[in-house]
């Protein structure tokens, strides 16, 4: 009987990496129906079932195939390893779910009907849109998977002007809002940066926690900070026709960090940056 079973399993083996899954679920079954108390034959259904995706089952043939073999380690590590799936994918799940909570395009649909009336051009403003819109996405989605964003400048460069051997579309400013001396000589950067670059646009992202200067929220009276204490990002919009910014606050949620919409703020108020680009002349 035993040698019977050795073709059975190893075509079982043969047929899961051919991913012909159910004729190898088959072949298992039978191992296991002609020899129950072998462990490779629970081992191989157990894999099959792994790579079905039928990961209860799964468990259960590799805790029978540990019952035969208690010794071996890597059943043991499967059945811990497929224990843990249903946790990391509710886990995965509700990032899926934090990363989806804003529609930044609806949020900001007014930016594209200013953009299209500042520029004149549908496609030109859509691009600048969209740009906009990628990188706010792309920090909040950094913000719920780590709980910060890195302090930088993305740029819109021009395709056909830019030198991109030479000029990047990301800048780190991770020491900008250190002090007043830090935060000058990050801007004077930035603007001859924009300007050698050939950029269209910058768009600006710096956590609330890592500003030393210029503390914006500080301000009295008619620039008094309107949004308490919340925790989030500054996304701060620069164009050479128009000039935008937002903080995006967050809240701790059963545990999580989740961001809000974007709240608009009074740029010549709360700029956490001066003017990156040469004010475009009016028409």
């Amino acid at each position: 009987m035993f040698f019977i079973l050795i073709p059975f399993s190893n075509r079982a083996a043969a047929f899961l990496q051919l991913v012909k899954l159910s004729k190898a679920l088959a072949d298992a079954e039978t191992t296991v129906k002609l020899k129950p108390e072998w462990e490779k034959g629970h081992f191989r259904k157990g894999c099959v079932l792994e790579a079905m995706e039928r990961y209860e089952e799964a468990i259960y043939a590799f805790q029978t195939a540990l019952q035969h073999n208690p010794q071996n380690t890597e059943v043991s590590r499967k059945i811990k390893r497929l224990s843990q799936l249903p946790r990391e994918k509710k886990r995965a799940l509700d990032a899926e779910s934090m990363s989806s909570n804003v529609d930044i395009g609806k949020n900001l649909d007014s930016l594209k009907t200013e953009l299209a009336a500042k520029y004149g051009d549908a496609e030109t403003g859509q691009s600048i849109f969209s740009f906009v819109v990628n990188v706010i996405e792309l920090a909040i989605k950094d913000w719920h998977d780590t709980g910060k964003v890195d302090p930088r400048v993305n740029f819109l460069l021009d395709e056909q002007k830019t030198n991109t051997k030479k000029y990047l579309p990301v800048v780190n400013i991770d020491k900008a809002f250190e002090s007043p001396q830090t935060h000058g000589e990050c801007f004077t950067f930035l603007r001859q940066y924009a300007e050698d670059s050939f950029a269209k646009a910058a768009c600006m992202v710096a956590a609330k926690s890592i500003i030393s200067y210029p503390q914006v929220w500080k301000g009295q009276g008619s620039r008094k900070w309107k949004l308490e204490q919340s925790d989030g990002f500054f996304v701060q919009f620069e164009s050479p026709a128009l000039r935008k910014i937002w903080f995006v606050p967050s809240a701790k949620e059963k545990g999580r960090t989740l961001c809000r919409s974007p709240e608009t703020l009074d740029i010549g108020i709360h700029e956490v940056l001066p003017r990156i680009f040469k004010e475009a002349a009016a028409a």
